[in-house]
């Protein structure tokens, strides 16, 4: 059967979050189907937090491809499992949970599995399942399938050295999407960091690479004239990972004029490059998003987080006087925390004067150290991937309990520090993005109690050895 049409999907979350208001698809389906496009391909694509599934028009497509994290691992087996009682459409999964877990989906039924990025390996996949002359099935590289019963897991495929070789992602393919107030976009992969529980650097590898400055200049030309009111998302893992290559970005931006209010994860180690923060506040940098993690010195080292209680201190100082609001990042649940840190924590926040922030429970992600630390240890309880959302606890924590970390950091700390005095001070100072992201989130807090609240209560659930 020839594969002239594609359906791609990206499963929904299982559960309300902080960022579920903005709900920003990931770009590898809206990049994989802009080149399935252009081979003359025709592509539909489901972001399933704003697309309901259609199944008669899935069921009529020639190939079924879906992108899976953790979170999303259960809703994913449930969408193939539909798609294979639709008739024998071949399924192929990708995305960071089944690329360290290929076995995982091939038992579930998955035709294939690409692993790592997937912009040549589903090409060439697809011609050769068209019979087009070219690679045969074991010589394409980042490929995980059966052969007689056994699993077979092709050689990894190098990662893309020229990410201005792909096209932009084309939205225009997501199913009842609608840009919102933020427009994703993206100017690199990978990480040279190497943070404890993180899969960005397993994933796209310790390498920074990061698309020429023409490229995304031409890109972000196109989404300032489209959506004008809009704010740009950067969507990189660290945006200023590399500063040189940041600050020549930004004085293009700065010299011609493009400089859309946006926002993007970083680092607290900016705040000692006086020379990035200017540029920052003048190409338009509204809201940084920093991965503080901790306020627990011994806790930040466990991470390899590479940074102090007084860096961040310091970072949101700095930012602050360039006009840049900040969202703090944290996770609870390490082996050097306990109830007081969490509270430690929430003070630290109001102290500093964080304009948002959020906690999540450290989850131990497969292909993560942590992961392999945890499990070599045996302290993984919870395998229910729907679980993992930063909202649950699945491993035994060494001085709290399940329940303990749960209520204290995602109930009682947030509680604490979104109060509607917090809002009132946004309001007066006239930091209209920032009180709502206020309100957002305590309303987001008191709807996850009212659903999970009574679960807590459970015996067993208070019981770190559950």
């Amino acid at each position: 059967m020839a594969i002239r049409r594609v359906v791609l999907i990206e499963p929904k979350t299982p559960t309300l979050h902080l960022f579920s208001k903005w709900a920003l698809p990931r770009l590898g389906l809206p990049i994989l189907g802009a080149i399935l496009k252009k081979s003359g391909i025709e592509v539909a694509i489901y972001f399933e937090d704003v697309s309901a599934l259609d199944w008669e028009d899935i069921g009529s497509s020639d190939l079924v491809g879906i992108s899976a994290i953790a979170a999303t691992a259960n809703e994913s087996y449930e969408i193939l499992r539909q798609v294979k009682q639709r008739g024998d459409i071949p399924v192929v999964f990708g995305g960071p949970h089944t690329t360290f877990l290929p076995e995982e989906a091939l038992a579930k039924g998955a035709d294939f599995v690409i692993r790592h990025e997937g912009e040549e390996t589903l090409p060439e996949l697809i011609a050769c399942l068209n019979g087009k002359p070219g690679k045969p099935i074991s010589g394409i590289k980042g490929l995980s399938y059966r052969v007689a019963g056994r699993f077979q897991h092709n050689p990894d495929r190098p990662l893309l050295k020229d990410l201005s070789s792909l096209p932009w992602p084309d939205y225009s393919l997501i199913r009842d999407y609608r840009q919102r107030l933020l427009t994703p976009m993206l100017t690199s992969r990978g990480c040279p960091c190497n943070c404890s529980f993180c899969q960005v650097t397993a994933l796209f590898g310790r390498g920074y690479r990061f698309r020429d400055t023409e490229d995304i200049m031409a890109e972000m030309d196109v989404l300032y004239r489209t959506y004008p009111s809009r704010t740009i998302f950067f969507y990189d893992d660290n945006f200023t990972a590399n500063s040189v290559r940041t600050k020549r970005l930004l004085r293009r931006m700065i010299e011609e004029r493009l400089t859309p209010r946006w926002s993007a994860m970083t680092r607290v180690d900016v705040y000692r490059d006086p020379e990035m923060l200017e540029l920052m506040k003048q190409s338009g940098c509204g809201y940084v998003y920093l991965g503080l993690e901790s306020v627990n010195p011994e806790t930040l080292k466990m991470y390899r987080k590479g940074q102090t209680v007084e860096d961040i201190a310091h970072a949101v100082k700095q930012y602050h006087r360039h006009g840049i609001s900040v969202h703090g990042m944290f996770m609870a649940g390490s082996d050097d925390d306990d109830v007081q840190t969490v509270f430690e924590t929430v003070r630290f926040a109001r102290k500093v004067h964080l304009d948002t922030m959020h906690f999540t429970i450290v989850t131990p992600l497969p292909g993560t150290d942590f992961y392999g630390d945890l499990s070599a240890e045996d302290r993984i309880f919870d395998f229910d991937w729907s679980h993992y959302d930063g909202l649950h606890v699945v491993f035994r924590p060494k001085h709290m309990s399940p329940a303990q970390v749960q209520r204290g950091a995602l109930v009682d700390s947030m509680r604490k520090f979104y109060t509607p005095w917090q809002f009132c001070i946004a309001a007066l100072r006239f930091q209209g993005q920032v009180m709502v992201h206020r309100i957002y989130a305590r309303s987001m807090v008191e709807s996850w109690w009212r659903h999970n609240g009574p679960r807590l209560e459970v015996p067993e659930m208070c019981d770190a050895r559950a």
